[in-house]
């Protein structure tokens, strides 16, 4: 038996290579579209760009980055991020024709209107100074999210940077029209300068994540910084900089910060007060190379889950285990069968997270996750994330995170998901109102003349031990290109298949990296427009003129605030209704699930509008919404809507009322 099994063991690494081999086989049998079939599918879409209006005289004219002295040979990678878009509601007229960009040419935040925006919606764009509040050369801005965050009812601003904490634009009450003196300059981490100069931490952040997480009925702040603190913008700073510690799983990132709502004022001087939440995140999940984070209820609680996407290694889905006044979330971990490559488990994957956004891709009545991650191929040919979700219902959802189980499987290259390129912001929508959702995910890295990947292969193949030092990277200069003429991508589903990338047939294919991508029916005449922030080249926005769109409930959801609004400021209906889960059970039996998203993703932030899209059908939808109230009590309601536009006042029961 002995001398048999010795025989028996000389085949095993034959076979384990063939089952290699038979696997990889199969997985690069990717599902594709026939060109008749795209061509037949772009067919039902059209988008035409349309120019966006900036501030008078604004000159874009920077190409890269000033950085620490210890990432000169490499500034080209340095500088790879920064541009932003939001859209959103400020001027509270009940349309989200508002925008916000981070333009890294010139490194300002610009408020302007979108281009579909009519006369009455106009005004003089403008940029954003931090000014009284102090600052220093060696900062720049890195996104722009819109938001209610004192509960006033009139749309604030939030920026985030490399270099500072971020800063709160509150809107003034009285100010009439946006402009540089609607707002109100206020530190999100309270500080003081005896000199007047920045002496607070050295943030690097890529992503904000605006929710409530202990379900208190007011908004809190994930913020999730990229380099650790330190000067990397600075040419005079401190040798203090450091690159990733793996390229696989690194922990020495700036980590995340979650900051729960305290108390706030409105008024010609308005406040809002956060107070970090130690000790809210599991400790192992708070150190990392954070691109991209969202949140969605996932168990019905009432308090959102959290995903954060991770450049480097393990991204983190996390549990919410917060009561009110109290935030924690504990992390959950997929389940791994023998056939399941590890980085397919959530949790445990070695790829490098970029984007993430929530939505029902399969119209089942449960969040499923996008996530972008590298995809180039003869790159760093990773893979897309698109994770299904697995559990029979909220409650036993419940049930398996509480266990520690996150009960996800990855179905990317079945959906045709798998393979983009350098990927970055992704987010879902409803583009014709069919009952479906598109994705759109933005691509690109550094954009010039010379072929890089090698040089970056062979980084990616180098010991661990060696990457934390910026001197063992090779040069990332200018001139140098690493999928830096990537396209954005624009996915729509086939009939009955898996998704097909229409960006060629559909005039998307500019060769602009591109990294924010922000979602709203600016027109409210049910078509989803969005726009795009292009690194290093001037930002994109796309009108929605799709022929034969179906019909479509939007909703646009509110708590109460004290008073009533009187036409004569910036002050809409109410606050946004953070927290919100919206199920519609259409007509023709299809149940569907969205949620007011305060802000998430990589550097882009979509409208909070809730959109389902109806097809053909129509009619009386009955809709299921649950939130809390501002005394953190859980509510659920269902209310039978008509298709169209709706308004609903959130307090202890759902009201709708007139529409701004």
């Amino acid at each position: 038996m002995a001398s048999l099994w010795a025989r028996k063991r000389r085949f095993i690494p034959g076979l384990t290579a063939l089952a290699l081999i038979l696997a990889l086989y199969f997985v690069a049998r990717l599902p594709t579209a026939s060109a008749d079939t795209r061509a037949e599918l772009a067919s039902r879409y059209r988008f035409t760009e349309m120019p966006i209006a900036m501030p008078p005289g604004y000159k874009p004219t920077q190409t890269e980055r000033t950085v620490n002295p210890a990432f000169r040979h490499l500034r080209s990678w340095i500088s790879a991020v920064g541009a932003a878009v939001a859209i959103n509601d400020l001027q509270g007229n009940g349309r989200p024709d508002d925008m916000c960009l981070v333009d890294t040419r010139t490194d300002k935040v610009v408020v302007t209107y979108a281009p579909t925006a009519p006369a009455a919606d106009r005004f003089t764009p403008f940029a954003l100074d931090p000014a009284p509040l102090p600052v220093h050369p060696a900062m720049a801005p890195m996104g722009c999210a819109p938001g209610d965050f004192n509960g006033d009812g009139r749309m604030d601003l939030m920026v985030y940077y490399w270099g500072r904490t971020p800063i709160l634009f509150l809107a003034k009450t009285g100010t009439r029209a946006l402009a540089p003196d609607t707002y109100e300059r206020v530190e999100l981490v309270p500080q003081g300068s005896a000199d007047g100069a920045y002496h607070g931490p050295r943030w690097n952040t890529n992503a904000v994540n605006v929710a409530d997480f202990d379900g208190d009925g007011h908004a809190d702040i994930l913020v999730s910084n990229y380099f650790p603190d330190s000067d990397v913008l600075d040419p005079h700073g401190l040798n203090n900089v450091q690159m990733n510690a793996s390229m696989s799983n690194a922990k020495n990132g700036g980590g995340s910060h979650v900051l729960r709502w305290q108390n706030a004022t409105a008024g010609p001087r308005p406040t809002a007060t956060f107070a970090e939440a130690r000790g809210a995140l599991p400790f192992k999940a708070s150190s990392g190379w954070t691109l991209a984070a969202s949140s969605a209820d996932l168990t019905g609680d009432g308090v959102p889950e959290l995903y954060l996407a991770n450049d480097f290694g393990k991204d983190h889905l996390l549990h919410n285990r917060s009561t009110p006044g109290t935030i924690r979330f504990g992390e959950v971990i997929g389940k791994r069968s023998p056939t399941t490559p590890k980085s397919f488990v959530i949790g445990k994957s070695s790829f490098k997270g970029m984007g993430v956004d929530f939505g029902d891709l399969n119209n089942s009545g449960r969040f499923d996750m996008s996530v972008s991650n590298i995809t180039t191929a003869w790159g760093l040919e990773e893979s897309n994330f698109t994770w299904i979700n697995q559990a029979g219902s909220e409650a036993d959802m419940q049930r398996r995170l509480a266990a520690g189980e996150a009960p996800y499987t990855q179905k990317a290259r079945e959906m045709g998901l798998a393979f983009t390129g350098w990927g970055w912001d992704v987010k879902m929508g409803d583009f014709r109102n069919s009952g479906k959702l598109e994705i759109v995910q933005t691509e690109g890295f550094v954009k010039g003349k010379i072929n890089r990947w090698p040089w970056l292969q062979e980084m990616a193949m180098t010991n661990d031990n060696i990457y934390t030092n910026p001197a063992m990277w090779p040069n990332v200069q200018p001139g140098d290109d690493i999928a830096g003429s990537q396209p954005v991508a624009f996915y729509a589903r086939q009939d009955g298949g898996p998704f097909a990338n229409l960006t060629k047939e559909l005039g998307l294919a500019v060769p602009i990296p591109t990294r924010g991508v922000a979602m709203a029916d600016t027109r409210r005449n049910g078509a989803l427009d969005f726009a795009l922030a292009r690194q290093w080249g001037p930002p994109a926005f796309y009108a929605n003129n799709s022929p034969n769109l179906g019909r479509y409930l939007d909703l646009h959801l509110f708590r109460p605030v004290a008073g009533r609004p009187d036409g004569k400021d910036l002050r809409g209906i109410g606050s946004p209704a953070y927290g919100v889960t919206v199920r519609a059970r259409t007509a023709d039996g299809r149940t569907h699930i969205s949620q007011l998203d305060g802000g998430s993703g990589h550097s882009g932030k979509r409208s909070f509008e809730v959109r389902f899209g109806l097809g053909r059908t129509g009619g009386p939808v009955e809709v299921e919404l649950q939130w809390r109230d501002t005394q953190a009590r859980l509510h659920k309601q269902t209310v039978r809507l008509n298709e169209g536009d709706h308004t609903l006042l959130l307090d202890t029961t759902a009201k709708e009322v007139p529409s701004r």
